[in-house]
C-alpha cells in the first residue's frame, strides 16, 4: 500500500515538472525567442507593416482602404466587404469575397457600373478614358475585399485626374507611379502592382511640399 502511494506521488511529481518545464520552453522560452528574432530580422513585418504619414500610423501596407476623396488614387472595390452584426458594441468590418459567379446579372451589374464610374471620373479635358482601358481590377473586389494593391494599367489611367485634381504635371504623377510600381515576386510569382495607400502617402507628401 505504502508503494503503490510513493509511487503515485513519483509519478504526479514527474508529472508536475514535466508540466512546468514544457509550459516554460514552449509558454515562455520559445515565444521570446521568436519574437525577439523577428524584430531584429524583420521588424517593420513583425509590427504589422505599418505605414507612417506626419508621425502618424495611416495603416498597413498589407491592407486596402477604402474612402479616398477623388484628389487621391482609388483603391480595388470592396463588394464583399460587409460589418459585423453579431456585437454591435463595435464598428468592425468583415472582409470576404462577392461570391457571384462570372455570369451572375448582379456581379454582371456591378462590373458595368463600376466601369462606367472609372470612365466617367478619371476623364478630364484632353484626356478620355474608354471602356477598353479600364483593366479587371477597377471593377472587381478581391477575395477579401481587403487587396492593398491596384495594377500599373488602373493607375495609369488615374494620372491625369490626379494631376488636374493637385495642381501637378501628368510627368510629375506618372512619375510617381513609376516609382510606386514592384514587380513580380522573385520575378515570376503574381503580377505587377502598385500599392495604393504608400502612392497616396507619397502624392501627399508631394503636393504639401509644393
Amino acid at each position: 500500500m505504502n508503494n503503490s502511494v510513493t509511487n503515485t506521488a513519483r509519478l504526479l511529481g514527474a508529472g508536475l515538472r514535466a508540466l512546468l518545464v514544457l509550459t516554460l520552453v514552449t509558454g515562455v522560452i520559445y515565444p521570446l525567442v521568436v519574437t525577439g528574432i523577428a524584430q531584429r530580422l524583420f521588424h517593420d513585418k513583425a509590427n504589422g507593416s505599418e505605414i507612417r504619414t506626419d508621425g502618424k500610423v495611416v495603416g498597413s501596407s498589407l491592407i486596402g482602404q477604402q474612402g479616398y476623396g477623388l484628389d487621391y488614387f482609388q483603391p480595388r472595390p470592396a463588394n464583399g466587404l460587409g460589418e459585423n452584426s453579431v456585437n454591435t458594441q463595435y464598428k468592425l468590418i468583415l472582409s470576404g469575397a462577392t461570391n457571384r459567379s462570372g455570369d451572375n446579372p448582379e456581379l454582371i451589374k456591378w462590373v458595368k457600373e463600376a466601369q462606367a464610374k472609372v470612365v466617367r471620373e478619371n476623364s478630364v479635358p484632353g484626356y478620355t478614358v474608354k471602356p477598353s482601358q479600364v483593366p479587371a481590377d477597377a471593377v472587381t473586389s478581391s477575395g477579401s475585399g481587403l487587396d492593398p494593391d491596384i495594377s500599373p494599367q488602373y493607375a495609369a489611367i488615374q494620372v491625369h485626374r490626379v494631376a488636374e485634381r493637385n495642381d501637378l504635371t501628368v510627368s510629375q504623377v506618372r512619375k510617381l507611379v513609376d516609382e510606386h510600381t514592384e514587380g513580380r515576386t522573385l520575378g515570376f510569382i503574381g503580377e505587377p502592382r502598385v500599392n495604393v495607400l504608400e502612392l497616396n502617402v507619397a502624392l501627399k507628401e508631394l503636393t504639401e511640399g509644393d
